[in-house]
């Protein structure tokens, strides 16, 4: 297993093991539906988003809050994916 292999499955147990449930299914969507296309630059800024509080990422993914600009166009993809689950 490479090491990218290993971060994507790390970050795969981590967005599926949250705080909340909501961010569970957000996060745990994305993973499986996009970490294998993930280069190490995605991979990273995945991985600094699963090190912030669940609550924050609520807020920046339902629009009830502003992201940090290196977040944003990632928090407009988990919007528009939480979106269609609905």
């Amino acid at each position: 297993m490479t090491e990218l292999e290993a971060r994507r499955k790390r970050a795969r147990i981590r967005a599926w093991r949250r705080g909340i449930k909501e961010m569970d299914l957000i996060l745990g969507g994305h993973a499986d539906a996009e970490l294998e296309q993930m280069d190490a630059a995605d991979l990273a800024l995945f991985e600094a988003v699963l090190g912030e509080n669940d609550h924050d990422l609520f807020q920046w993914v339902t629009g009830q809050g502003t992201p940090p600009t290196r977040y944003a166009p990632l928090m407009a993809t988990l919007s528009k994916r939480a979106a269609t689950a609905r």
